[in-house]
């Protein structure tokens, strides 16, 4: 098939015209409205009130969250993640929480409020290993399943479980959202 200079030119532009289209179809509205997931990877800081015990207590724990989320193919934005969860029974051996709610927002404007229902709560070698499970219940991948894994280390000595408490937690988070 021969163009010409001007078919040529129309030609080339609406390959570019569907290229840029579908690079920046946001994720949940690419092919053809199927959801589709994401993964968000960063650091998380948490704070306990009051801080963690070796005695078990309803403990509030609030978390702030910094990602890099791949919302679609070759496509990343900076989120922010704020979570708030009540554990009826927190201390320094353990961090169960059934019940959490978080928000993240992304820097292309989107946000997703997650409600996590399930969750397990690991130590080993001083480091706390949280798993979040639960659902996207409004916003970008609404409907679809949520999982938050964290790896924290306290912000201070273990010892301090037997005076103070420890007051937080940093760690390496990561958030999917998938079918």
């Amino acid at each position: 098939m021969v163009f010409g200079g001007r078919g040529a030119a129309v030609a080339l532009t609406s390959l570019a015209l569907a290229v840029s289209t579908a690079a920046w179809t946001p994720a949940g509205h690419a092919d053809g409205g199927r959801q589709r997931g994401l993964v968000c990877t960063g650091e998380s800081d948490s704070v306990y009130d009051p801080p963690l015990t070796l005695s078990a207590r309803e403990t509030s724990v609030h978390t702030e969250a910094r990602y890099a989320c791949t919302v679609a193919p070759g496509r990343t934005v900076p989120a922010t993640g704020v979570l708030d969860a009540v554990t009826a029974d927190a201390s320094c051996i353990t961090l169960t929480s059934t019940h959490a709610t978080e928000t993240v927002r992304y820097g292309d404007g989107h946000r997703s409020v997650i409600l996590y229902d399930q969750g397990t709560t690991t130590r080993v070698v001083g480091a706390l290993n949280v798993i979040l499970s639960g659902r996207v219940t409004q916003g970008r991948g609404q409907g679809l399943s949520a999982r938050r894994s964290v790896a924290a280390r306290p912000g201070q000595l273990p010892t301090e479980c037997l005076s103070s408490g420890l007051r937080g937690s940093t760690g390496g988070a990561q958030l999917e959202i998938q079918p």
